[in-house]
């Protein structure tokens, strides 16, 4: 961590925090295209794959449970470069069918004393068939690759199925599982999809598009589903149940929040997602809810102020069998990888776990 903290970080967190975050993924990319930067990049933050860490799930096999949340890499444009530095899978996007430039600038803000971020970047994004070229020109992939999919601004909340399905059929063959985002909170009524009839229809919707593409490929792909930590009790409810009927393969416990209580920072009071540590506990508990609901039979991808082995432990206890980090890579540096995956194997060994699956809902049993 010393040389991220000594040098990475100073440096970064003097740039406008959007400018360091292209700078970051521009980096990444250029530095796998030159001959041994892979190699370079797993040396310096690669984690070596260990049987009790490594997790078979929506039919792929995931080197460590610890993943990249959506929001980084929004046009994969940098796979090859955050696939060697230690994570176990990534998601690419939000993509909407048509590219857009998202939300006026400054719209990415640090919250130090919180150690979160604020984003209100609406979906920038340079579309779903310049994604698709990326993902195809791939050569070799190491890890699996999520693809986020959302809709434009542009489209109104009833041809949103549209959108999904547009995106679908632009990255079935190139995605090694699909989300569906409908709880960014910087997308105006985007989060009204997530309730009632409303989300049962895109469900029934993106479910056909997905079919049709299985039967035309032959190959089956998850489709799984984000939510926002902004519900009610009974709201998480009414959502989980519908998402079981509608037959999802697992559920991203969550998106960023609106709420803005205990933060000490003075932007706190900017507009748009806060992720960061401020999230933790709450996302742990809707982990938990969604779990004890289903019984368990709902995978679920933990995410929300990962900062420590402990705190993805917390969430895998809670009931998940991934996670994801994406604002402790910015804080942390990508060394946090490491040190995550060396906490996580004393943690399992500490309570008797031979596999992290074991260790998946373990404060309800």
């Amino acid at each position: 961590m010393v040389l991220y903290r000594n040098f990475g970080k100073p440096f970064f967190f003097k740039m406008d925090p959007e400018k360091a975050h292209h700078l970051v993924v521009g980096g990444l990319d250029k530095s796998a295209t030159v001959p041994g930067g892979s190699a370079a990049l797993r040396l310096m933050y690669g984690v070596p794959e260990t049987a009790d860490l490594a997790v078979e799930l929506f039919g792929q096999h995931f080197p460590t449970p610890v993943g990249l949340a959506a929001g980084l890499d929004k046009n994969a444009e940098a796979v090859a470069g955050f696939s060697s530095i230690g994570f176990g899978f990534m998601e690419v996007g939000t993509v909407t069918p048509k590219g857009q430039p998202g939300n006026d600038s400054p719209r990415l803000f640090r919250l130090l004393s919180d150690e979160a971020l604020i984003n209100r970047m609406g979906f920038n994004n340079e579309g779903a068939e310049a994604m698709a070229e990326r993902l195809k020109a791939l050569k070799k992939r190491r890890i699996p690759v999520a693809v986020n999919i959302g809709r434009n601004k542009a489209t109104a909340n009833e041809a949103a199925h549209e959108d999904y399905r547009q995106c679908i059929r632009a990255l079935y063959p190139y995605g090694d599982f699909f989300v569906v985002n409908i709880s960014s909170p910087n997308t105006p009524g985007l989060r009204n999809l997530q309730h009632g009839n409303e989300l049962s229809f895109l469900l029934a919707q993106v479910k056909e598009e997905m079919e049709l593409q299985r039967k035309k490929s032959g190959i089956s792909k998850s489709l799984l589903v984000k939510i926002a930590p902004d519900i009610s009790d009974t709201e998480l409810e009414d959502m989980v149940h519908t998402l079981t009927e509608a037959g999802m393969d697992g559920i991203i416990a969550t998106n960023t929040t609106l709420n803005r209580e205990g933060l000490k920072s003075l932007q706190a009071g900017e507009a748009g997602g806060l992720s960061g540590k401020p999230l933790r506990d709450r996302s742990t508990d809707i982990i938990r809810s969604i779990y004890r609901q289903t019984g368990g039979k709902m995978p679920i991808i933990g995410s929300g102020g990962i900062f420590t082995s402990q705190d993805a432990y917390d969430k895998i206890r809670a009931g998940a069998s991934l996670v994801e980090i994406y604002t402790a890579l910015i804080y942390e540096g990508p060394e946090v990888n490491r040190k995550i995956h060396a906490g996580l194997r004393q943690l399992l060994r500490r309570d008797g776990f031979r596999n992290i699956s074991e260790a998946v809902g373990a404060d309800h049993h």
